[in-house]
């Protein structure tokens, strides 16, 4: 299998080489059929700083005022994706200036020059896609001021760009990355005159894409959120491009993005950030808004299950909690060991999370923040309640995919008496140890306050003889357990009342206060808030509560709640503090 994997993969990259040299000698475009819409909107942070000389990407900070962004040696295959991918240039056109202008034209004319004629790294079709769709959005941007030369140039590359995309779309990974191919080439087919040819069997195999990939429950196979808004977002850039040039789009098209808002806004935490799990973040700060409000679906966040998530929400607190298996195969090289992990939010204030995606931060943080103990759930024994098994390379990057998951997670939601109950469980633990761990979450109608409840549980004779076996390789000390709340890193956390509680403070001024029923021990731990865009993880404090399984049915209480004097209503005027690259 691997070797065949290998040798599909070299095939796929001499192909996508020998269409990038061919696609020279197609006949360039002439001109736009319209004016381009800069549809992407970047960081002007991020965009001073690139000005300024300061290049962060994939993690890596390189410092190089004056230099040519491909002069410099890239750290990692990552970084080399993210500048060939052009994402940068929505940063630099947010600023705009007469200095961020020059040095973004002379990144862009430099790449046609040295990478042009189809040689360099930028030869996938994901990349073209990525670039062709930046280069549209930002036209007006980098051909402002620009010698005739130049101009002929530009469209020269971008029809050359739009014939390999054309041919090899095909070759992209089905998901993410078929998805950015396909809506660079419809961009182009579109808006370049002579490329209108193009545009019509892309714009079915997107609708066969959507009706492929997206499920009727608004998901996508790797339960990546954030991946899901980006798909999400490029299908409503095809299809508002079509409808600006008087076409339609496919049903399935115009379907797909009806059934994804329902699920983004299950997904969307009462800041407007998406809930972290298998490998996505928060995303770009107003990115998910935006997207929601551009695609004129008026539904309401789904009510049951949304890809596999639950949410509990009242009173500007929700609740969104991971109750299903993580995928597996291709779909899980992002995936993490996150089975009924949960991240809490009250008003703009981010209180429980998990620790994210250390992606961007190495292999070692990477591998770290796909492990059962950094999420908000309980790990048994220091494992995870998934396994990493065989390796797949996606792209330039070969990473590990999950292939021991839990194969049953039910879950029931319901009402309580004083609120809305959610009661899930899974067998991640049930080969090596007997037992299934269960979950009980409660959030009140005022959301002022959580109970939760943990089980662990051998169910029948088999489960009982597989924990008794373990109990006895402990000697009869018990098997360890750890349940996990990790804090965000603006959380203020301590223990109180000698030992029994842990307060924490938001920086709204609000006041949440952790207690438990249960023989465990109490421990505020350091942890890691692994977030995209930072140079290094940010630390932050984890409340732990470890004890040990004796016996066959094992249960830990718990709470969440605001004190007392926390007011129902927080006027929250705190400003955040401005992103920097050394955070």
């Amino acid at each position: 299998m691997f070797r065949l994997d290998a040798v599909t993969r070299a095939r796929a990259r001499i192909l996508n080489r020998v269409h990038a040299r061919l696609s020279t000698r197609a006949k360039p475009a002439t001109a736009f059929v319209g004016t381009p819409e800069p549809r992407t909107v970047g960081s002007y942070a991020r965009g001073r700083q690139m000005t300024a000389g300061n290049l962060l990407f994939a993690g890596h900070l390189v410092e190089a005022p004056g230099a040519v962004l491909w002069d410099i040696t890239p750290p990692d295959d990552a970084f080399l994706e993210e500048i060939h991918g052009f994402v940068w240039l929505d940063d630099m056109a947010s600023v705009g200036d007469p200095t961020t202008r020059k040095i973004a034209q002379s990144w862009l004319f430099e790449w046609i020059a040295r990478y042009g004629n189809g040689t360099g790294p930028g030869w996938t079709p994901e990349l073209a896609g990525r670039r062709v769709i930046r280069w549209l959005h930002h036209a007006i941007f980098v051909l402002g001021g620009c010698t005739p030369e130049q101009s002929r140039a530009f469209f020269r590359s971008i029809a050359q760009q739009t014939i390999f995309l054309n041919r090899r779309w095909h070759s992209s990974t089905p998901g993410l990355p078929r998805f950015e191919a396909l809506t660079g080439l419809i961009s182009a087919g579109l808006s370049l005159q002579g490329m209108e040819q193009q545009a019509d069997p892309a714009i079915k195999a997107l609708g066969q894409e959507c009706a492929r990939q997206i499920s009727e429950s608004g998901g996508i196979p790797t339960r990546n959120p954030e991946e899901l808004m980006e798909v999400c977002t490029l299908l409503i850039w095809a299809r508002d491009a079509l409808y600006d040039t008087g076409r339609s789009p496919e049903l399935a098209h115009v379907q797909a993005i009806s059934k994804i808002i329902p699920t983004l806004r299950a997904l969307r935490h009462a800041d407007g950030g998406l809930a972290r799990f298998h490998g996505g973040g928060r995303g770009t700060e107003g990115r998910l808004d935006t997207a929601l409000a551009a695609a004129g679906v008026k539904a309401q966040a789904a009510r049951d299950l949304a890809m596999g998530y639950a949410r509990l929400s009242a009173g500007r607190t929700t609740l969104i909690i991971d109750a299903s298996a993580p995928p597996t195969g291709t779909a899980s090289f992002n995936a993490h060991a996150s089975t009924l992990a949960f991240e809490l939010t009250s008003g703009r204030r981010p209180l429980i999370v998990n620790c994210g995606s250390g992606a961007s931060f190495g292999e070692d943080w990477r591998r770290a923040g796909r492990a059962t103990p950094s999420h908000s759930t309980l790990c048994l024994d220091g494992l995870s309640s998934s396994r990493l098994g065989a390796t797949s390379r996606m792209g330039p990057i070969e990473r590990e995919l999950l292939d021991d998951v839990p194969k049953g997670v039910p879950v029931e939601m319901s009402r309580a008496s004083d609120g809305v109950r959610f009661e899930g469980g899974h067998d991640g633990y049930l080969k090596t140890h007997g037992l299934t761990h269960a979950r009980i979450l409660e959030l009140t109608f005022d959301g002022r306050g959580i109970v939760g409840e943990d089980l662990l549980v051998a169910l029948d004779a088999p489960d009982k003889t597989r924990f008794n076996q373990k109990l006895e390789d402990t000697r009869l000390s018990g098997i360890p357990f750890d349940i996990r709340f990790h804090l965000h890193p603006e959380v203020d956390a301590a223990i109180d009342m000698n030992g029994a509680a842990v307060s924490m403070a938001l920086r709204s001024g609000e006041i949440w206060v952790f207690r438990f029923d249960g023989n465990c021990d109490l421990a505020v731990e350091p942890s890691v808030y692994l977030e995209k865009g930072r140079l290094r993880p940010r630390a932050t404090k984890q409340i732990v509560l470890s004890a040990r399984a004796m016996e066959y049915a094992t249960r830990v209480r718990w709470s969440l709640a605001k004190a007392q004097d926390t007011a129902i209503a927080v006027r929250d005027l705190v400003q955040d503090d401005a992103t920097t690259l050394l955070n």
